[in-house]
């Protein structure tokens, strides 16, 4: 009997599990644009864009090679997944329903408890081993352990897979290599031109749907360029490999007002759609290296970031949900300031990080952790906030992804289970790592003066107002001996400027 083969928004990969175990021109898949998943958060239309778009060719493809496929179109008006799933088991009186693991938690929790009983026939759900790492392998390294480093992980995922391995041994005689990769950009060597596709007649459709649909949406959805089909992302890979790989680890936590992405690979939209697969990318890094074209520094921070951070995240995800989503130790409840969304600040670095956000759906790391992420550390803004704006304005964005970069590495909201202190920073950071400051309102070599930089007096406040969880930390102690040893006075004025900017967080 026919089954129906579920495939998701970020699943369009044809190594997908549950395609593997299905047949095709016997069983027939299943693709939905729903309300639901497009409007639980207010994605940027680039996101929607690029996501139904690369659903729309991916449905094409899996029918040239031979599946069925129903697929509901946004304008069809099914309100959510299940929905879609139900018309299409009513219509062919399927068996049973196959679909690989999701990436979150809400949408797993249903396939398992509310579609068999929906559906009234069995729901296969595949473990998803486009990933290095399964989710009980994470659990058993786990267990038992006081800290979960992500350092650590990484180190048995390179085991695991071999990258940059010397027999036993890393390659170059270190693990890691971050020390290296902390240069400022000085506008040498030259930024490589952006790759840009240009919409084809599927992307058009469903770029004038967005426009229509969720012109409410934070985000500019004019001049979308990104891949959407494979074959153009496999061209985005040979591009980052090619034009920006050897100087990607220099200069990977530096930012410029003069160029939005560096030289970053913005692959990542590509990675959590499943047109790109982790350990591909890894490998085409790793064999530039070996061929002499790219730099160790460079190539170890790049697949750290894949087979390290990517599959860290993800296991701390599965690990700790859903209780994660509750965590707050800090005690952040602090609106999101509007700038967020788009309101004008005289903060150089935060209009460009929105800037760029709202132009592309994309921020390097840097402007997302050390900017944003930053600012939203020490103004103590509520965690579902700034979780729903992470998870709403990036096209990389998904849950298991996006929650614990934003409550844990952003927020410190765990209380240290993913990042052992809080990063926060300083103007003095965004002065060292860019040339931001410069075109700046403010100024970053003062704290207390109502022309100072925001970010300076928010870290002291912030360092004070957390000084008992965090005052004989080992990696803070050195901080608050020097707040201690600041004048009294100076002191005050800084706190007293902190409390006016966490109360007025919409005038900055």
């Amino acid at each position: 009997m026919t089954r129906l083969v579920v495939v998701l928004g970020d699943q369009l990969s044809i190594e997908l599990a549950s395609l593997r175990h299905a047949t095709a021109g016997k069983d027939r898949i299943v693709m939905a644009e729903v309300r639901e998943e497009a409007r639980y958060v207010p994605h940027h239309p680039k996101k929607i864009i690029f996501l139904f778009s690369a659903m729309r060719h991916f449905a094409e493809k899996l029918r040239g090679l031979g599946w069925q496929v129903d697929y509901y179109y946004y304008d069809m008006g099914y309100g959510s997944l299940l929905e879609a799933v139900q018309h299409s088991q009513q219509k062919t009186m399927a068996s049973e329903v196959l679909i690989t693991e999701c990436g979150e938690y809400r949408l797993q929790n249903a396939f398992r408890q509310e579609w068999p009983t929906a559906l009234k026939v069995p729901v296969q759900i595949l473990h998803d081993d486009r990933f290095i790492c399964p989710h009980e392998e994470f659990q058993a390294w786990a267990k038992g352990r006081r800290q979960l480093r992500m350092e650590y992980f990484y180190r048995e995922m390179r085991r695991k897979t071999g990258l940059l391995m010397n027999g036993s041994e890393p390659e170059g005689g270190r693990w890691n290599f971050d020390s290296d990769n902390r240069a400022r950009y000085q506008g040498d060597p030259p930024c490589p031109t952006a790759l840009r596709f240009a919409p084809d007649a599927i992307t058009q459709q469903v770029t004038n749907l967005v426009k229509t649909e969720f012109k409410d949406h934070f985000g500019d959805p004019e001049h979308f360029a990104l891949a959407v089909t494979r074959e153009h992302a496999l061209q985005a890979l040979t591009h980052f490999i090619e034009q920006s790989l050897p100087w990607f680890g220099d200069y990977q936590d530096a930012m410029a007002s003069d160029h939005d992405s560096l030289f970053h690979s913005l692959l990542s939209p590509y990675l959590n759609a499943g047109l790109l697969l982790p350990l591909e990318v890894c490998q085409a890094a790793e064999a530039a290296w070996q061929q002499g074209k790219a730099p160790l520094n460079a190539v170890e921070g790049f697949i750290r970031q894949i087979i390290g951070w990517r599959e860290y995240v993800r296991g701390i995800y599965w690990l700790t949900m859903p209780s994660y989503l509750e965590n707050n130790v800090l005690n952040s409840t602090a609106p999101l300031p509007a700038l967020y969304w788009g309101a004008p600040t005289k903060m150089f670095c935060a209009s460009q990080a929105i800037r760029v956000t709202r132009e592309h759906a994309h921020a390097h790391h840097i402007q997302r952790l050390m900017v944003t992420g930053n600012l939203a550390l020490l103004l103590g803004v509520d965690v579902e906030e700034i979780h729903r704006w992470y998870l709403a304005v990036y096209a990389d964005a998904y849950e298991w992804v996006e929650l614990p970069n934003t409550l844990g590495m952003v927020m410190h909201a765990d209380g240290g289970l993913l990042a052992s202190k809080p990063y926060a920073a300083s103007g003095k950071y965004v002065q060292r790592m860019s040339d931001y400051c410069g075109h700046c309102h403010y100024k970053v070599g003062t704290a207390d003066q109502s022309d100072s930089c925001p970010l300076n007096a928010l870290y002291w406040h912030f360092i004070d107002r957390h000084s008992k969880r965090f005052k004989n930390h080992p990696r803070m102690a050195m901080i608050y001996r020097s707040w201690e040893k600041m004048d009294q006075q100076k002191r005050q004025r800084i706190i007293m400027r902190g409390n006016w900017l966490v109360a007025n967080s919409d005038s900055l």
